[in-house]
Parts: structure tokens; C-alpha cells; sequence
């Protein structure tokens, strides 16, 4: 199986012709929510990748699951490609249209179905994101914790299976949602799982299409788990004086079983770079933001042990941040990392990668990747969610030095190439996309990707789905 192409221009195998006719009739059917303006085409096939390719030829602004199925059936009709869209904020290129075809908004589809606050649940449309969410159950009581950094759709963290800093305690998409509405490439509107905590009846259709990328159907509904809001929560960032000790006591955070809710590791290249966009004085070291949720005496608890494990590594300047406000700040400059570093080096694109490896491996893995970053002379950053082993590097290209790029990508190939002979993944939570189906194979074995390929062609014949992106057909 081919690479994606490693020039910044990604050029696909072939493009499919879409039909004057089908864009007549979009436009019959849609009115004014179907779009050919160049640059509405252009904002719906970009994503954050460093991936270009040609615009899709029409963009269908969907309000409702019919307007979704009405897209698909038209362009199942002209055998024409569908590739949903709800905020851009993919990194690995999932929404570009490499093989031609429409792309299907679904960021007006944003309500809030219902609130099931007793059974600690929620319906909601695909385009409702998790700021959105959290801000219209706030009333309640409770809370849903995924975050993926950005404010991502529900209906795209489902399609990426996303997670987040949350994820060491809360888990991710999969343990999350409990039922979806799919529109199928046959344009046929279905329900997988139910709103009960547990089923046994059937295949579990929920989790086949939870991390599927839009290869097999759109999604028009989810709906997720909901936590009760902790009675207090504390947040906290100490200095470490290398990576390697910052990992170690992470990773006996979490062997010790303290019930963190959120440890994230930044890089003393990355905390240069949010000091000078979010205007902060972090202390210019390998650094752990960390965030407990509980009872008041349960936190002076985790904070106490915490706090001693850290010390036993030389961590040092351990700052507590128990306001919201200062929580906000902190967690706003961590996630604001990705446009600090793009700021760092004006007109540079970032080749982003992601990996995950068993708790034990962290510090194997992620050591031995710092160092050939180090060596490569690239200028790179890195931060993670080390308290369940899953980890990001950044690496800053001029997109016009093709041998930079060929620097980065080769630094992701060892990365990620480590990370599977140490028992990981090629991916944690970015999803394969365009980026990472060179290593799907390696990571799965052949018979599971034809096993996928097999799941595709039942669901989708005509290939219509988001095709070119997880494997190829």
C-alpha cells in the first residue's frame, strides 16, 4: 500500500468527474444552501493538515437528517463522493476531497435534541460542538468531559473516535457514546444502540461506525453519557528539570492508581512558544498541567500524594490554580499550543502526528522520539496526554523546502514505527485520515485491513463514502 504523497500539494490518484447535473440538481433541491462559490468550495476542503488538494465541486449546507439523505441519494445517483464536514479542525486530512466529489456541511444541524438528566444522557445534532454542549447543560449539573483541544462537533469526535485531555479518567468517544442516527451511502436513515448503560443485542453497529472517518455513513445524531459536575476541582502545573523525569512521575501517578483527572505534559520548546502567544511567565521547562476532580478533602489527598511523587523526580515551582478563572487561563494556553507554535515561525505549516503506547513504554518511547527531533534540527513541538500513554509532536515546515518536509515526515515514520514495536498504536485520537494509512497495515495486520475493505464494499459499493482515506480500494 502507497504512502499519502510527501510534497506539500497532495495529488490524488484520480479525481471523479462530478456531473453538471448533479450540481443542477443540488441546487434544485437545496436552494441557496447548496454552494459552488470558489471560496466557500476552497473553506470546506481545508482542514488543520499540511495536506492541500482541489476543492470539492459543491458544498451542501444540511438542517435536518432528510437535507442529509436527499445529498447522499443525488450523489449516490452519479456515483459521486460525500465527505461530511463540521468544524475543519481534523488534523490528518479526513475531509479533503481527494477523489472529487460534495462536501456536506453539518454545522447548522446544532440543536440540542434532549436532556436526559437522570439517566445521565444527551441527544443531540452532529454539528452541536462541546463548548456549545457543556454551556447548555450547565443548569443540570452535569457535565460531558471530552476535549479534544479544539471545539469540535459531536458528530466529527464520533466519526474520529476523539478523546482528549480528559481521556485518562473519563475515557474517550468510544466508552462515551451510546447510540447514533447514520444516513448510509444508500441514503437510508438508521439507529445503532439504544440510550440503556449496556446491550447485548447484535452487532455492535455503535462502535463500527464510532471512529470510521465518514467512510461509511454521515452522521446526523449521538448520543453520549454525561458526568455529574465534581464538587470541587483544582488544577496545578510543577517544572521538572528534564522531560524524562516528568514522564517517570506520570507514570506513577497513574501505576499508583491516584484518580487525576487530567495530566498533560509540555515540552520546554512548547511552553516557550505559549508564553509568547498567551502572554504567561511559565518557568521555560518540561512542565506537567495537571487537573484533580472530587471532594475538597479527596483533592488535598491526590494533591498531597501528587505532590510528593513529583518532588522524588526534582519537580519543583509547583503552582496550585484553584479558581476557575485561573484554571481557564492555563487551559486555554495549553490548548492554544498548536497556534502558538505556527505563530513561532511565521508561514510555517506543521506536519502533526500523534501516537499511543502502553503506560510502562511511555518513557521509552517518547525519549528516544525527543531525540531524534533534537538531532533533526527541525523546529518541533510536543505536548501530550501522558497519563494514558498518548502523546503529540509538531513538526514546523516551510511548506516551499520540500527536504524539510521530508525531514518531518521521516521523523514520523520513526515515531510512529517505535511506538508499534512497543506495543502502541499509530494513532490515539487524530484517526488515520490520509496520513497514517501507510502504517494501518503494520499496525493491524493485512487480514484486519481486508477485513475493513470487506465492511466497506457491503456498506458502501459505489465507494461514495469518503473514499481514499483509511485504506484504499
Amino acid at each position: 500500500m502507497n504512502a499519502p504523497a510527501a510534497p506539500s500539494h497532495f495529488l490524488p490518484e484520480h479525481q471523479r468527474d462530478v456531473p453538471a447535473a448533479l450540481v443542477d440538481a443540488l441546487k434544485a433541491r437545496f436552494g441557496a444552501n447548496c454552494s459552488t462559490a470558489m471560496a466557500v468550495r476552497e473553506q470546506h476542503g481545508r482542514d488543520e493538515s499540511a495536506f492541500l488538494a482541489p476543492p470539492p465541486a459543491a458544498v451542501v449546507f444540511a438542517e435536518r437528517t432528510r437535507d442529509v439523505a436527499d445529498a447522499v441519494k443525488l450523489a449516490g445517483e452519479y456515483d459521486a463522493p460525500v465527505i461530511p464536514f463540521g468544524v475543519g479542525s481534523s488534523l490528518e486530512g479526513h475531509l479533503l476531497a481527494v477523489q472529487g466529489g460534495i462536501s456536506v456541511d453539518v454545522s447548522r444541524m446544532n440543536q440540542v435534541l434532549s436532556v436526559n438528566a437522570e439517566d445521565l444522557t444527551v441527544t443531540v445534532q452532529p454539528g452541536v460542538t462541546r463548548k456549545q454542549l457543556n454551556e447548555e447543560i450547565k443548569s443540570t449539573g452535569l457535565f460531558f468531559p471530552i476535549d479534544p483541544g479544539a471545539d469540535a462537533t459531536l458528530g466529527g469526535m464520533s466519526a474520529t473516535r476523539a478523546s482528549g485531555t480528559n481521556a485518562v479518567r473519563y475515557g474517550t468517544m468510544r466508552e462515551n457514546v451510546l447510540s447514533l442516527e447514520v444516513v448510509t451511502a444508500a441514503g437510508e436513515v438508521i439507529r445503532t444502540g439504544t440510550r440503556a448503560k449496556k446491550s447485548s443485542a447484535g452487532y455492535d453497529l455503535t462502535r463500527l461506525f464510532v471512529g470510521s472517518e465518514g467512510t461509511l455513513g454521515v452522521i446526523t445524531e449521538v448520543t453520549v453519557r454525561l458526568y455529574p459536575l465534581p464538587e470541587a476541582i483544582s488544577a496545578a502545573i510543577c517544572s521538572f528539570p528534564s522531560i524524562e523525569a516528568a514522564v517517570r512521575t506520570t507514570i506513577q501517578i497513574i501505576q499508583l492508581g491516584v484518580p487525576i483527572a487530567r495530566v498533560e505534559l509540555v515540552d520546554h520548546n512548547t511552553v516557550r512558544m505559549v508564553n509568547a502567544h498567551s502572554k504567561l511567565g511559565l518557568r521555560e521547562e518540561p512542565m506537567l498541567l495537571m487537573e484533580f476532580h472530587g471532594s475538597p478533602s479527596g483533592l488535598k489527598e491526590q494533591a498531597e500524594l501528587v505532590q510528593e511523587i513529583a518532588a522524588d523526580h526534582g519537580g519543583n515551582a509547583f503552582q496550585w490554580a484553584s479558581t476557575p478563572e485561573e484554571r481557564t487561563r492555563l487551559w486555554t494556553a495549553r490548548h492554544n499550543a498548536y497556534f502558538a507554535a505556527i505563530q513561532s515561525k511565521p508561514g510555517c505549516r506543521a506536519i502533526s502526528t500523534d501516537t499511543c503506547v502502553p503506560i510502562s513504554r511511555l518513557a521509552d518511547c517518547l525519549l528516544d522520539s525527543v531525540k531524534e527531533a533534537d538531532d533533526s534540527g527541525l523546529p518541533y513541538f510536543l505536548v501530550g496526554h501522558v497519563g494514558d500513554g498518548n502523546f503529540h509532536f509538531g513538526y514546523l515546515l516551510d511548506p516551499d523546502i520540500p527536504q524539510e518536509r521530508e525531514i518531518a515526515e521521516n521523523l514520523n515514520r520513526q515515531l510512529v514505527a517505535r511506538a508499534l514495536s512497543l506495543g502502541g498504536t499509530c494513532t490515539g485520537e487524530h484517526g488515520v485520515g490520509l496520513h497514517k494509512m501507510e502504517f494501518l497495515v503494520t499496525e493491524t495486520g493485512a487480514g484486519a485491513v481486508d477485513m475493513m475493505r470487506t465492511i466497506k464494499r457491503a456498506l458502501d459499493p459505489k465507494n461514495i463514502m469518503n473514499p481514499g482515506k483509511i485504506f484504499s480500494i
